[in-house]
Order: structure tokens, then C-alpha cells, then sequence
């Protein structure tokens, strides 16, 4: 690809449509970019339903060779995606190649899941003509696909959570086509992916129409493409406001479908009293480093820490020292700096909460700040746990034991959840656990949540708000199973089946 054309990906070709909007790089020149809407959805959507006719049927080693052709192509414009990538986003170019060979080891992750076929999970209770009193018919079962699935980008992965990353991938490698809202904040790169895919089509021999790229800065192109009638599933990862309102359109459809939203989360880590006598300015210091990763615009972002109030003056002492070393950055988007700044104040503003550092910067910038409040006022006050999507972290002082407990019960579901623990902690962390299963998606010990392992283990969602669907996840081939659905055949001849039960 040699010319960013600013257009819409629909049946394999460059489609014009809609106004024109310019994009909001970090450096070089803005993009004027087409923004859809309606038409352009449908358009999509329509070209997707006819190409499900065919791929919905394609046999798993042809959609396997088709991510892993989309995964080549992306490889071919690294590059021209990190150049890209960085001028809109403001990333430095060493996490977007890694985010890029993130995207392309998805693609060939689930290239070799859908080839092992475990994931099918076939059965068969063969038929049993003499039993009595009634005979029992031939009965075979297998996970099918449900058919053209809705896509957003999101806004902190330009690669891994966006055109070609999970979500796309699992659902191709299910056997669904996909129409693929573009994020504004990064439009260039997006086109630049979307054209892989379209190359990859090419290569493959799929049908044209089994993705799409619908850009757009507006609303519009996201309520037509949950509420448009050949929509089988969503999947979104961004802010809880927008989710919600994208989650109640799909659940107020004339037929509701699935909406796998990743919402929000803040992550908590809960510092247990051996760890803290032993090494409470460590723990603060990497605190430090894992809330200001990529300027705190990681759905993983642990913004809320919980330790005894006899440690935490050590812990938040080293935690400011490391803080206050990091200069301002530039965000995502100049909204979402905004909305960080926005929060920040919230925080500072509040009687209940102490201000242990906070700067002042503007535009695109972001700075760390850092807060703390007691647990008595912690659990007075739930608007404390509202996510600050930013380099912000809060420190509640608890009194013991049995108000980290409280602390834990109170939470709302979570991503994840971190024990930072010694040997001398077991008594300690044994009844936080059962509570802790009941309110996230993966429990880490001596860690920090930000990095999450793309694996067959992975599971990168949670009990809602952290997720629309407690049962799913976006990271890991477990992904796949959103947008399938079993299917039962009873005595069905074998020339009628679908390829994974024949035979």
C-alpha cells in the first residue's frame, strides 16, 4: 500500500461514504478521513451475511491459512505501521513493534487452535435402534459459527485490541466474518492493517466481503452496527459509558445478540502484612513503574493499592519518589487526557482524600498522581472507585485483616486482582481468595496486572462492570467460544454434516 486513502474497506474494495472528518495526530500531518454511518454499515454488514454463506463452511485448515497469510501481511508493512502508529498515538515505536508482534502471534495462535479442533467439542451418542421402550436416534453435536460479528477498536491497542487484533481474530478463526468499526484516534493505522487483510483475502481465495473496515468519529457508525438486523455478536473494549449504551441498544434489539464488552477496571493489589514489613518501598516503587506503563492507558492499570496503614507512609513514600520522577507524556487522544485530567481533579476535590502528588499539564498530557484515603472512608464513599484511565493510583490504609476483607467484598467485578504476599502471608491471603474468585477474571500473586499473557489459560475479563459477560474472555484462545454456538444433528446422513463430524 503506497497512498492512506481515508476511505471505508467494504467487499474488498475502497468505498467513499460519509463526511469528512481530519484526524488528531500526535506529530506529522492530520488525515482527512471518511466518517461512516448507516449506509456504509449496512453496506458491510450486507456483503458479510453473503460471504458467511461460503466461509462459515470454509474447512479449518483454509481459515487458518488465511490468519496466518493476514499475520505475513501485517509483517510486511512493520514498518509503515510503526511509523504510523507512533505519529498517531504518541507511542514510542519499541512497544508498538511489540504490539504488533503480539497481533501477529494471535493470528497464528488461533491458526493452530482451530487446526487442533479441540475447541470444536465434538460429541456423539450413536444411535440405539433396540432400546426400550424407545429407541434412541443417532445424535452428533459440534460448536458452529454464528455469523457476521461487529468489531470496535480500542483506543490504547492501535494493533493488538483493533483491526486485526483478538477480537477480530477469534472470530475469524470461529468462521465469522467481521465488520470492523475503526477507531478515530488512529485511522492511518488502521487502513494500513485493514489493507493486510484485504490482501490476505486476495491470497486465499476467501470471499470479499468477510471483512470490513468502517471508519468513523462519530456515534452513528457504532448504534447502526450493534442495532443492524445481520449482527450476530459485538465485541468492544473502551470506556464503561460507551459500552453501556452499546450494551442496552443490543439488548433492546427486537432479537438481542451477545455484546462482549470490556468496560473498565481498577485493579486492585492487596499488599498483606509480611510483604509489607519486609519490602514496602520495593512494592511502591514498582507500583510506580506499573501504573505509569504506557501513560496508564491500560485496561490492567492497577490504580487502587491496599495495605496496612502501619506500612503504607513507607510504601507511599516510595511510590511518590518514583512518580515524581516521570515527566508528563502525551495520551491517546486529547479526550481521553481530558477525561484523565478530569478525574484527577475529582480525586483532589474530595474531603476524604489526600493529595500526595499531582501536577498541572494540559492539551494532550498526561502526569502521575498520586492519592490516599482511609478504609473507613474508602468504603463510605464508592464514587473512590470509579477508574481513572490514566497514570493515577490511590492508596487506601486499612486497618487490618478484616477490613481488607471489606474492602474485598465491596469491590465491583474486576479484570484482575494482585496479592503481593510472603511465605508468612497463607493465613492472611486463604480467606481473601474466595472472596477475590467472586470479583475478577485472573488473581495474580507478586506480580503487577499490566502485560497479559496472550495463552490457552488466559482469561482477560471479569464479572461486570469489568465485562458485559462474565463468562468470556477477549485475550486467549478461550476467546473463540464467543462466537460460536453448538449445534445438534440427529440422524443425519453423513454428506449433510459439517466437515468436523463427518466420517
Amino acid at each position: 500500500m503506497t497512498e492512506l486513502t481515508g476511505r471505508h474497506l467494504i467487499a474488498g474494495e475502497w468505498a467513499e461514504g460519509g463526511s469528512p472528518f481530519q484526524s488528531d495526530p500526535v506529530t506529522g500531518p492530520a488525515l482527512t478521513v471518511l466518517s461512516g454511518v448507516k449506509a456504509e454499515v449496512d453496506a458491510a454488514m450486507t456483503a458479510a451475511e453473503a460471504a458467511f454463506e461460503t466461509y462459515g463452511w470454509t474447512t479449518r485448515d483454509e481459515r487458518a491459512a488465511f490468519l496466518e497469510a493476514i499475520a505475513d501481511e501485517i509483517e510486511a508493512r512493520g514498518d509503515s505501521l510503526t511509523a504510523m502508529g507512533s505519529a498517531e498515538t504518541g507511542l514510542p515505536e519499541g512497544r508498538l513493534e511489540g504490539e504488533r508482534g503480539r497481533t501477529t502471534g494471535q493470528l497464528r495462535l488461533f491458526a493452530s487452535h482451530i487446526r487442533d479442533g479441540a475447541y470444536l467439542d465434538r460429541r456423539h451418542d450413536a444411535a440405539l435402534p433396540d432400546r426400550q421402550p424407545l429407541p434412541r436416534p443417532d445424535l452428533r453435536s459440534v460448536q458452529r459459527p454464528i455469523g457476521p460479528v461487529g468489531i470496535f477498536g480500542a483506543s490504547n491497542f492501535p494493533l493488538a485490541f483493533s483491526t486485526a487484533g483478538g477480537d477480530t481474530a477469534a472470530a475469524l478463526a470461529a468462521g465469522c466474518p467481521v465488520v470492523y468499526k475503526g477507531h478515530p484516534g488512529h485511522p492511518g493505522t488502521g487502513e494500513i492493517v485493514a489493507d493486510a487483510i484485504r490482501a490476505a483475502i486476495e491470497k486465499t481465495g476467501m470471499p470479499k466481503g468477510v471483512f470490513a473496515l468502517i471508519q468513523s468519529n462519530t456515534n452513528a457508525a457504532g448504534e447502526a452496527l450493534v442495532t443492524h438486523p445481520l449482527t450476530r455478536a459485538v465485541g468492544f473494549t473502551g470506556s464503561f459509558r460507551g459500552g453501556k449504551a452499546l450494551f442496552d441498544l443490543a439488548m433492546s434489539r427486537p432479537e438481542p445478540i451477545p455484546f462482549f464488552g470490556e468496560l473498565g477496571s481498577i485493579n486492585p493489589i492487596f499488599v498483606l502484612p509480611a510483604a509489607a514489613e519486609a519490602r514496602a518501598g520495593a512494592i511502591g516503587t514498582a507500583w510506580a513503574g506499573s501504573l505509569t506503563m504506557g501513560v496508564g492507558q491500560f485496561c490492567t492499570n492497577p490504580g487502587v493499592l491496599i495495605v496496612e496503614d502501619t506500612a503504607a507512609d513507607a510504601l507511599l513514600d516510595a511510590a511518590e519518589a518514583a512518580l515524581a520522577a516521570v515527566a508528563p507524556q502525551p495520551m491517546l487522544t486529547t479526550g481521553g487526557a481530558k477525561g484523565y485530567r478530569g478525574g484527577v481533579d475529582r480525586l483532589a476535590g474530595m474531603d476524604a482524600v489526600r493529595t500526595r502528588l499531582r501536577h498541572d499539564c494540559d492539551g494532550r498530557k498526561g502526569a502521575p498522581a498520586l492519592f490516599d484515603v482511609t478504609g473507613d472512608d474508602w468504603l463510605a464513599n464508592a464514587d473512590l472507585a470509579d477508574e481513572v484511565f490514566g497514570p493515577s493510583g490511590i492508596v487506601i490504609r486499612v486497618s487490618g485483616p478484616g477490613q481488607m476483607r471489606d474492602i474485598a467484598r465491596a469491590l465491583h467485578g474486576q479484570l484482575t486482582a494482585t496479592l503481593q504476599m510472603d511465605d508468612g502471608d497463607l493465613d492472611v491471603a486463604r480467606p481473601l481468595m474466595p472472596l477475590l474468585e467472586r470479583k475478577v477474571g485472573r488473581i495474580l500473586v507478586n506480580g503487577y496486572p499490566t502485560g497479559v499473557e496472550v495463552a490457552d489459560a488466559m482469561v482477560h475479563g471479569g464479572p461486570y462492570p469489568a465485562s458485559t459477560n462474565f463468562g468470556a474472555t477477549s485475550v486467549g484462545t478461550m476467546a473463540i467460544r464467543r462466537f460460536l454456538r453448538p449445534v445438534c444433528y440427529q440422524n443425519m446422513p453423513d454428506a449433510l454434516l459439517p466437515f468436523d463430524l463427518r466420517g
